[in-house]
């Protein structure tokens, strides 16, 4: 499925019309664009601030830096880190894909 943007369509939320004690949740339609950053991985469209290549030195403080705070997510799968992915929690994901790639696949949606 290389190049699609998903979607996820049914998220679960409490239904506020059941009595307390029951565990039964409500499908709703909420529509969350998703990108794919490779290997089965992917990130939430709208939590993206950012997507940059991992050569210069303030990238490079960027990532250690988020990787002192737990806030890195490395998707690479050991692969060589190609692209950065800066997220509005200030998560840094890393990829093993080129930014053009991601770029593209965001545009596509």
């Amino acid at each position: 499925m290389q190049g699609q943007v998903y979607t996820f369509h049914k998220m679960c939320r409490p239904d506020p019309t059941l009595h307390e004690g029951d565990n039964k949740m409500k499908k709703s339609n909420i529509v969350m664009p998703l990108i794919n950053i490779g290997f089965g991985n992917v990130v939430s469209a709208s939590r993206v601030i950012a997507i940059v290549a991992p050569g210069s030195s303030p990238i490079k403080r960027l990532r250690e830096e988020a990787g002192e705070r737990g806030k890195l997510v490395d998707a690479t799968q050991g692969r060589k880190t190609r692209a950065i992915i800066v997220t509005d929690s200030d998560h840094i994901v890393l990829s093993a894909l080129q930014v053009e790639t991601i770029t593209q696949r965001c545009s596509e949606e």
